[in-house]
Order: structure tokens, then C-alpha cells, then sequence
């Protein structure tokens, strides 16, 4: 290969990382999906290992906060271990992203990007993708809910076909910037005038689920929100754990003076830990046993109880932080003091004798499909339980933007209650009504309406984004027929 074919090669794969890198800052808190777009257009003509460095590059950015886990020596690490770890870890994200952008990268090489199908076709898989993997241990955040919190009515597709389609439509808005920009003079033109259609049309569609007059209007209620903002790593001191006590009492006097529900954000209760009495309803992170399996819960107690009634578990835990394969031989190695922790039953739907909440328990946030089928089940608003400490507020935004799509796709009210923050109320619509301060013990009332009316999306889940796939996918073999009889 020539030398400067070489460094020409080199100078793109440069350039595609540091657009991976663009595409890892254009998510919250600055939300804004024009520097998403710009990120885009040297994907669609890289090669599948530029490609790799994109999705390495988007994100090794876009989850920096993983950082922030080091020092490890609260859950049992030995201190010359924890750096290493944390940054194996985030090294390992990584990888993980740049091996899938890389799949995909050579898929569309295989296609030909240059095609409409192609572009139709392949931004609809990587929509799906992002779908499919939030279902598993391993996703937080996509393009999906890189629209918040700038753009809510692009965001508004979710309420349409779910953050899969949002992300969808994005990578095709990226694809006619990249064909506008690589076309012949002649023809930029029209290039151009299709990519505004489709920014008018994606717009319109979704602002067109969010106007305010044709928003439901459901039966109000109130609930207290305790912000206790407990250090995770002081959390089993035995002061810290008789301040926390304190705060909860004091709480749950004032919801049943009130006549609310109190919400206490994940893993607030240890173990057989018991709620001060008080004639009041609460909705607690905590944890239980289910025979011999430790669970991480939102348990619910009835006014003036001090034990649980009934609760939702957390399904989607961390691997290695929370479960962990072989748990009591790690914890016999010294390794770690957390895993050990099953995941429970799919069901995020939570009953009690009011309205009926979704509930998301930490990073099961990043789900929508599981949501969703809560909501089709009779749930008439959402939960968030989360301890995000000792993260930085780049996780509280990501959290936050998570939130107000979840908001958007079922039609929603959201509480979000968390240690340190976002604890906040989400509309329907994904405006973010109220919010406590973050970082300090805050306590809040926040009202909300229970709605019951469905969104396109829970009646069609992924209905428009797989017709988008199949689309996309018969077009480019009609297309394709002549080349295919020719090459007979």
C-alpha cells in the first residue's frame, strides 16, 4: 500500500474515533443531538475497524463516570487492586462497544452504505440492538435518549415505537448528512432538501405525541420523597446508620400527618432491618431473603407496619457488583463484599391498595420494554429507585434524560427517589415538573396524576421499528434482483 494511502487510512480512523468520542459528550447533560448527527457522518463511511474505534471511543466518554467506583476498599478490594479494576472495567465497556459498532460497521460495508435501503435497513438493526441489550446485565445508555434533555420532540418517537425507533431515526438523520456532504455538487442539493424532510417529519411526529392539548389529565395524588444522601461508603457505620433511622421516622411522622405514601430511594433498609412505625404507607429500597437467595427490593409496608407486605425485586443486577457467579468463593477470596445479591422475577409491576406503580430499581432504567408491559398490566405511573452514589452528576443527568424517556414511551408520570439525587417528578410528557437539590438530605412533596391511557408504543412495542427493518431489508434485495440475475 502506498505511503500516503497509508496516512490517509490512519488520518480517517482519527478522525472516526474523535467523532466516537463527539458522539459520547452529545449524550445528557448536554443532550443535544445536532453534535450526534455531525459525530455520524464518518461512520457511515468508515471501515469495520474505524468503526470499532467509534464505538470504542463513544463509549469509553459517555460512561467516564465509571471512574468514580475507585477507591474499592468500602466492598472488601484491597487497595493496589482498585485503580486496576475500575479501569478494566471501563476499558472492558469499551471493547465491548467497539467489537458491536464494529459488527454492525461491517454489515453496512457488505450493503453498501451508499444506498437508501442500506441506511433504512441498518438503522433500524442497531435501533433493535439497543432494545435487545437493554434487556440484558450489560447496557446503560444509547442513542436512544441522546435527545435529552434538548430535544423533546424528537425524543417524543419514543412514545411512538420506543427509544429503539429514536435511535433509529437518528442514525438515518446521520446518514443523509454524510450522503449530503460526500455527493456530487449536482446533486447535494437534493441530498440536502431530504435530509430537512426528514428533520421536519421525525420532528413533527414527535412533537405531535407531546402537545400539551391532547396530554391526559388523571387523578392527582401526592407522595413525600426522603433524599437522604447517605455516603455510600460510610452506609454501615453505626452512626451514619442511627442518623439514617432518624431521618426515616421523622419522615414517615411527616407523611401520616400529611396523609401520603413516603419513597426511599435502593438499598436504603439492610438486611431484617425494620421501618420505625408511624400511620403511613411507605415504599422503601431495602433488602430481603427468598429462602436462601439475597434480594435487592422495593418493599412495601402498610401504615403503621413495621415489616413488608409485599415488594418488587430487582431483576436486572450487576454483574460483579451485585451477582456475582461463584459468590461465595469470590467472598472467600477476599475479592469482594457486595455480590451475592439474584436477581428476581421479571414483573415490575408493584400492587397496593391506591394506583399501582412501574417499578425500575437502579439501572433497570435502562429497560423500556419491561416498563411498558408493567404499564400494560394496570400500572397508572413509574418508580425509580437508584443510589447513584458515589457516581459524579454526569450519571445523575444520564439518569435523569433515562427518566424522561421512560416518561415519554408509556405515557407516564415518573418519581425518581435516589440517595443522592435526581430525586424528581416527570410528567407524561417527559417536562420535568419538580426536583429536589442534589448532594444534600433533602425532603420534598412532589404531586402527580395517575393516567391510564396507552401510548402507540405499548399497543405496538417494536411494530414500526421492525417494519422499518423489513422495509429497509426488501427494498435492498429488490433492488439488488438485477445485479443478482446479471451475475447468473
Amino acid at each position: 500500500m502506498p505511503a500516503q494511502a497509508m496516512g490517509d487510512d490512519r488520518r480517517l480512523r482519527v478522525i472516526t474515533a474523535l467523532a466516537g468520542a463527539l458522539a459520547g459528550l452529545s449524550l445528557a447533560p448536554l443532550g443535544l443531538p445536532p453534535l450526534l448527527w455531525l459525530a455520524l457522518v464518518p461512520l457511515w463511511g468508515s471501515s469495520p475497524a474505524a468503526a470499532a474505534l467509534w464505538g470504542a471511543a463513544a463509549v469509553l466518554v459517555s460512561h467516564r463516570w465509571l471512574l468514580w467506583l475507585h477507591p474499592l476498599d468500602w466492598i472488601g478490594v484491597p487497595g493496589p487492586l482498585s485503580l486496576p479494576i475500575c479501569l478494566a472495567l471501563w476499558l472492558a465497556c469499551g471493547l465491548a462497544g467497539g467489537l458491536l459498532v464494529a459488527c454492525w460497521g461491517w454489515l453496512v460495508r457488505r450493503l453498501e452504505p451508499r444506498r437508501l435501503a442500506t441506511a433504512v435497513l441498518a438503522s433500524g438493526l442497531w435501533g433493535l440492538a439497543e432494545v435487545l441489550l437493554a434487556q440484558g446485565p450489560l447496557f446503560w445508555i444509547g442513542l436512544g435518549a441522546s435527545p435529552l434533555p434538548a430535544d423533546r420532540p424528537l425524543a417524543g418517537l419514543a412514545a411512538v415505537g420506543g427509544s429503539g425507533l429514536v435511535a433509529a431515526v437518528q442514525l438515518w438523520i446521520g446518514w443523509f448528512c454524510w450522503r449530503t456532504l460526500v455527493a456530487p455538487a449536482a446533486s447535494r442539493r437534493g441530498w440536502g432538501l431530504g435530509l430537512a424532510a426528514l428533520l421536519l417529519f421525525s420532528h413533527g411526529l414527535g412533537w405531535s405525541q407531546l402537545r400539551a392539548d391532547r396530554a391526559e389529565r388523571g387523578e392527582p395524588f401526592r407522595v413525600l420523597v426522603l433524599q437522604p444522601a447517605l455516603p455510600t461508603r460510610e452506609k454501615f457505620e453505626p452512626g451514619r446508620q442511627r442518623e439514617l433511622l432518624l431521618q426515616i421516622a421523622r419522615a414517615r411522622e411527616q407523611a401520616a400527618a400529611l396523609g401520603v405514601p413516603l419513597l426511599l430511594p435502593e438499598g436504603t433498609l439492610v438486611l431484617g432491618q425494620a421501618m420505625p412505625e408511624a400511620r403511613a404507607e411507605v415504599l422503601s429500597g431495602g433488602f430481603r431473603l427468598e429462602g436462601e437467595e439475597l434480594r435487592s427490593s422495593v418493599l412495601r409496608f402498610e401504615p403503621g407496619a413495621p415489616e413488608a407486605s409485599s415488594w418488587v425485586d430487582k431483576a436486572r443486577v450487576v454483574p460483579l457488583g451485585e451477582w456475582v457467579p461463584l459468590a461465595r468463593v469470590w467472598r472467600w477470596g477476599g475479592l469482594s463484599a457486595v455480590g451475592g445479591v439474584e436477581p428476581g422475577p421479571p414483573s415490575r409491576l408493584l400492587r397496593r391498595s391506591g394506583a399501582n406503580p412501574a417499578v425500575a430499581i437502579c439501572y433497570e432504567l435502562a429497560n423500556g420494554e419491561a416498563l411498558r408491559e408493567a404499564s400494560s398490566e394496570g400500572a397508572g405511573w413509574l418508580l425509580a429507585s437508584a443510589n447513584l452514589d458515589p457516581y459524579p452528576a454526569l450519571l445523575r443527568d444520564q439518569f435523569t434524560a433515562l427518566a424522561q424517556l421512560r416518561a415519554i414511551e408509556v405515557g407516564r408520570w415518573l418519581v425518581s427517589t435516589a440517595n443522592t439525587g435526581p430525586s424528581l417528578v416527570i410528567d407524561g410528557r417527559g417536562v420535568v415538573r419538580a426536583a429536589l437539590p442534589p448532594g444534600g438530605a433533602q425532603l420534598g412533596i412532589f404531586q402527580l396524576e395517575r393516567l391510564k391511557r396507552s401510548t402507540t408504543y405499548q399497543i405496538w412495542r417494536e411494530g414500526p421499528l421492525i417494519l422499518m427493518i423489513l422495509l429497509g431489508g426488501a427494498s435492498w434485495f429488490w433492488f439488488q434482483r438485477p445485479r443478482l440475475s446479471r451475475s447468473h
